[in-house]
């Protein structure tokens, strides 16, 4: 490199030629230094004293700027040094940058993060090393502290109607609202949460965060099962910009009749084994074995008589198949010889069969399977 006719301010050694800048781009402030001079005050790394890192002992979440953040994880020197690399600043001036970090547990919460920097800077190898403590604090986060609070802001209700709920709509119900607001988590929502979900004898209450997952849960609840929800709003505050705040309880209203259940719709068709609510009702018929499905004025809930379960059935033993509308089967209660409808699911080699009998004591084959 050939000396040019300037000299440095500072120490008055001759320096370098430097190709100019281009033309309207900045002059360095320091390109008149030379090399020593420029290197006297040069820092490659600008790095803190110590950083600290709040983090959610509830849920795990950092804390970052004025959120909080879902980083999955319980190892924090990971966090730690995601933390350190974002609050290192290299020198613009160095090109070809290379850096690595080496943590260094102190104990549970301090970390020692060992840097190791090098680049090109006015053609020479510069290096630096900096060691950053990193302190691991705890806290709570707002989304842990409104669970710990009971906070909600919609109950979701689960009911069926006329009667009873099932163990299995319970137990699905239930699921439904927790695998949705997982779903929900799992995209980053943090204002998703379930508080609490309290058995009763009439069905689940469940409390949920936000009211716009309330209603997405007794939705996804009917679509599934069934039934319908109404939705009743209740005032039990004002915000700090005076806007009214509503606290909502979803209804849900399960059909009248269950996958399970014996019905007789009393259409002279005979009684029904009913496989499916949602829409309309939906079973086979137990003298038959055809498929049935209520009109669509009657949906979900026909005029219809209970008769029982499919689970009140027993097994009995077949005497004879006398032809294909008709079978000899054992009484379950009294051991009698009797004749009763051979519906399409009937095995015509079966041995035994399941037997149904109503408390007027007509007798009537069903499925194997409630399913069916």
């Amino acid at each position: 490199m050939t000396e040019s006719r300037e000299f440095c301010p500072r120490c008055g050694d001759a320096v370098p030629e430097r190709a100019e800048p281009l033309p309207g781009a900045p002059r360095e402030r320091d390109a008149k230094l030379c090399d020593d001079c420029y290197f006297d005050d040069f820092e490659l790394v600008d790095a803190p004293d110590r950083l600290e890192v709040l983090v959610c002992s509830g849920c795990g979440a950092v804390h970052r700027g004025n959120t909080w953040v879902d980083v999955d994880a319980r190892d924090y020197t990971d966090v730690a040094v995601e933390e350190t690399a974002e609050a290192l600043g290299v020198h613009l001036k160095a090109r070809e940058v290379e850096w690595g970090v080496e943590p260094e547990q102190v104990d549970q919460n301090n970390i020692r993060m060992h840097c190791h920097f090098s680049g090109i800077v006015r053609g020479e190898l510069r290096e630096a090393d900096v060691t950053v403590p990193v302190k691991i604090s705890r806290g709570t986060c707002d989304r842990c502290g409104r669970i710990a609070g009971g906070y909600y802001a919609g109950i979701v209700q689960i009911r069926a109607d006329e009667r009873e709920l099932t163990p299995e709509e319970r137990a699905e119900a239930v699921e439904i609202a927790e695998s949705y607001v997982a779903d929900q988590e799992g995209d980053g929502d943090r204002e998703a949460f379930i508080t609490e979900i309290k058995e009763t004898d009439e069905g689940p209450n469940i409390k949920v965060s936000t009211n716009r997952i309330g209603q997405n849960v007794a939705s996804r609840i009917t679509d599934a099962l069934g039934g319908s929800f109404e939705s009743y709003p209740t005032l039990v505050t004002e915000d700090g910009d005076g806007n009214e705040v509503y606290r909502v309880t979803f209804a849900v209203r399960l059909p009248r009749f269950a996958p399970g259940e014996i019905v007789d719709p009393d259409d002279g068709d005979g009684p029904v084994l009913v496989t499916g609510v949602s829409g309309r009702l939906k079973g086979v018929r137990l003298d038959s074995g055809e498929a049935y499905e209520s009109a669509f004025d009657e949906g979900e809930a026909p005029e219809a008589d209970r008769l029982g379960e499919h689970a009140d059935a027993e097994e009995t033993t077949v005497v004879t198949v006398e032809d294909e509308n008709a079978v000899q089967v054992l009484d379950p209660e009294t051991y009698e010889a009797r004749t009763v409808a051979n519906p399409e699911f009937v095995d015509e080699d079966a041995d035994t069969v399941r037997a149904f009998k109503t408390r007027a004591g007509d007798l009537h084959l069903v499925p194997e399977n409630a399913e069916e």
